[in-house]
């Protein structure tokens, strides 16, 4: 582990090859980094500990960035005596990667708010309006659910009385798009999912394991080619294998759709993994605790997973969170 205190400019990169403070330009500047196994621990310099206070003023802004947190807290019923705070003064920037995206894993203590991001993000009740905060997407104020964003949840969302293909096709069909054209791309992207067309197409959910179900899912929101794609645990149902598999089917679409990505999960291996970024929340209220950019998904998953630098950097993210889960139970924070 290398660790250096001053801040380092905007265009040094880390051992693992990428820039040490890629969005310095929208965050407070970074003052340390360290490199653990295939990840970069970035530290900021921050007025509140655990989160980056985002730099509004037009002349610094620049391109627009994807989705922007800035100073978001969410209080569920608040001003009642069951008045509860999922997050925290949350700030962080992604930026606009044009051709590329940014796949940023969401790592944190059972409870920490990290489905209440995702969510804020989506635009969905009851999480959707931030209590304090701004969050935008492209620029604009979240307002509530668009077509720019997908969401993939643990829970299979399948439409029961629909085959694979009205499925998969069923945002194409609200969007008006004619059947023969819909179903033609249906098919597409059955395939792209790893499914078979002539075996799958006419089947229905209950005829499908999960991990086909959830493929059907991941089709359905990427047929409509979503700038950002939001995905909740959408493997935590899955055996070991069955979830290797699909983490590597997913770095694969996520490299054609080119969008950027949000992963809430509770596994560490699948965050580093997937992740180009991972944020790690504290214990509720949720902040940002830690920053860590993370090598890419470059190797199949269950030969990168098995490397040493690659346990490394579980083991650091292990340590923090269960530091944090330990701050909880002890009721610090």
């Amino acid at each position: 582990m290398t660790e250096s205190n001053e801040t380092q400019p905007s265009d040094q990169t880390s051992a693992s090859g990428k820039p040490a403070s890629a969005d310095s330009n929208l965050q407070a500047p970074v003052t340390a980094t360290e490199d653990i196994g295939v990840g970069t621990v970035i530290h900021r310099d921050d007025s509140s500990p655990g989160n980056s206070k985002v730099n509004t003023s037009e002349s610094a802004i620049g391109p627009i960035p994807v989705v922007q947190f800035d100073r978001v807290t969410k209080t569920y019923n608040a001003g009642q005596p069951n008045a509860f705070t999922a997050i925290k003064d949350v700030s962080f920037v992604v930026q606009n990667k044009p051709d590329q995206g940014e796949f940023i894993g969401i790592l944190g203590p059972s409870g920490c708010g990290k489905s209440t991001i995702l969510k804020l993000i989506a635009g969905l009740e009851p999480q959707h309006p931030a209590t304090e905060g701004s969050v935008k997407v492209l620029g604009k104020e979240v307002m509530g659910p668009g077509a720019d964003r997908g969401m993939v949840f643990q829970e299979y969302t399948s439409f029961d009385h629909r085959t694979v293909l009205d499925n998969i096709t069923f945002g194409l069909e609200c969007h008006g798009v004619p059947r023969k054209l819909r179903e033609e791309q249906g098919r597409h992207w059955i395939e792209q999912v790893g499914l078979d067309v002539a075996a799958d197409q006419h089947k229905y959910p209950h005829e499908l394991s999960g991990g086909m179900r959830q493929r059907v899912a991941i089709a359905r929101s990427l047929i409509l080619r979503p700038r950002v794609i939001l995905m909740d645990e959408p493997f935590g149902a899955l055996d070991p294998q069955t979830r290797l598999n699909m983490q590597d089917l997913l770095v694969g679409l996520w490299k054609q759709v080119q969008a950027t990505v949000f992963f809430v999960t509770h596994s560490i291996e699948e965050a580093v993994y997937l992740g180009d970024r991972v944020h790690v929340l504290s214990s509720s209220p949720g902040t940002i605790a830690r920053e860590v950019q993370v090598e890419p998904p470059n190797r199949p998953a269950a030969e990168m997973q098995r490397e040493q630098k690659f346990q490394d950097t579980v083991y650091y993210l292990r340590d923090l969170i269960a530091a944090e889960e330990a701050l909880k139970q002890a009721g610090v924070g």
